[in-house]
């Protein structure tokens, strides 16, 4: 069987060009990028710096301004306790943190680690279309608050924020204001400047560049102060310590700048599969609803609900199509999706979700194929009705 793959949210191939970047600086220029007493570490250190410049030019920073990590953990982790920590230690009475209750894991989870150090983490609430409410964040930061953490798109739903409007509300509270953006960069046009962030993360792997490699996104003027998380050679500007992975960075550039270039004409490629997956699946009478149906969303995810048809049946049916069930796993119990149930859905329900995400390489054909094996699923899903159920009651989602 042919495998079909819809779960670019999740990662994306590296494009082909990608790649052709990144080979001579595994096979041949492969020196230290911090080794500039040679030729060679030279070398390594340009490939660094262009793709430093071409990542800049995506969100409309300052190349001086991006700082190289290991991905957008590293980077959500570094943004948040670094700029708590520092304003902690330099005497800033602030102690609240907020985000919002749809925000990535490690976003939520460094919240909630900085209360034991004394920090007020306050976690805001979404609307059934997973979007913050302006004045939920108004109130919040009529407390002095020391950062506001709210992502510029949701990895699951795709539903986007009104940064605008949410970093002017940040800002009037005195707020220090980051954003991730690893689902949106390359998806969506972002400018860190009109949008007024004082840090920002993205990731490589989201946008066809290679895993293991991120960057943070740290404004210079007026120039935000952040704690390393760690202890080293003071790399980065001190920030961020080790030796750079020069090929990883330089992948991460190429697919930067292919992203500025055709950002636009991806956008719109996966806005039509995404609609001929909608006709595709009502042509074959699949009932579904879209969840964030009324919410501006990214073109390139689509959360849908099947009523009576758990993802996890349906995708042992469909062992070739590769999607997500939209649920979080842990010691090999499903849950559901945190995300949908913060913006209303019920247990029933949010289990009943599933995310499909095409991308780049992503041809019509393909939407066809995967609207037929969807239908064919739920079909026979439906069809075992509760017997299914009982018979997979300790797996069930």
């Amino acid at each position: 069987m042919e495998e079909l793959y819809l779960d670019n949210a999740a990662t994306t191939p590296c494009d082909p060009r990608v790649i052709e970047v990144m080979m001579p600086l595994f096979a041949e220029d492969f020196a230290n990028p911090h080794s500039t007493t040679h030729a060679p570490g030279e070398r390594a250190a340009k490939a660094v710096e262009t793709a430093r410049a071409g990542i800049a030019a995506l969100i409309g920073a300052d190349p001086r301004e991006i700082i190289f990590t290991s991905g957008a953990t590293e980077a959500n982790n570094l943004a948040i306790k670094g700029a708590a920590r520092y304003r902690a230690r330099h005497g800033d009475g602030r102690k609240r943190i907020v985000t919002v209750a749809t925000e990535h894991k490690c976003v939520l989870e460094s919240v909630r680690d900085l209360a034991s150090e004394g920090f007020d983490p306050v976690i805001l609430p979404v609307d059934r279309n997973g979007r913050l409410n302006p004045d939920h964040l108004r109130e919040a930061v009529s407390v002095p608050t020391a950062l506001v953490s709210i992502m510029a798109a949701n990895n699951e739903t795709g539903v986007l924020h009104d940064l605008p409007v949410l970093s002017r509300i940040a800002r009037d509270g005195g707020a220090l204001l980051h954003s991730d953006l690893a689902q949106a960069a390359g998806k969506t046009a972002l400018d860190v400047r009109a949008l007024d962030l004082d840090l920002a993360s993205v990731s490589a792997h989201k946008m066809y560049g290679p895993k293991g490699v991120g960057a943070l996104f740290v404004r210079r003027r007026p120039r935000i102060r952040l704690e390393p998380l760690f202890s080293g050679g003071g790399q980065e500007r001190g920030l961020r310590s080790g030796t750079l992975p020069a090929a990883l960075i330089a992948g991460f550039g190429c697919a930067a700048r292919i992203a500025t270039r055709q950002g636009e004409a991806d956008a719109r490629h996966l806005a039509h599969l995404a609609e001929a997956l909608c006709n595709s699946l009502h042509a074959r009478q699949v009932a579904f609803s879209i969840n964030a149906k009324d919410a501006p969303r990214l073109p390139g995810i689509l959360s849908l609900r099947l009523p009576g048809v758990p993802p996890l049946a349906l995708m042992e049916q469909v062992p070739e199509l590769a999607l997500s069930v939209g649920s979080a796993c842990s010691s090999a119990d499903l849950a559901p999706s945190y995300v949908l149930t913060a913006m209303g859905l019920s247990p029933e329900e949010a289990a009943e979700s599933l995310r499909l995400s095409p991308g780049r390489f992503t041809t019509p054909a393909s939407i066809t194929r995967a609207a037929d094996l969807i239908a064919c699923a739920a079909q026979q899903v439906r069809g075992a009705g509760p017997a299914w159920n009982r018979s997979r009651s300790d797996a069930r989602i």
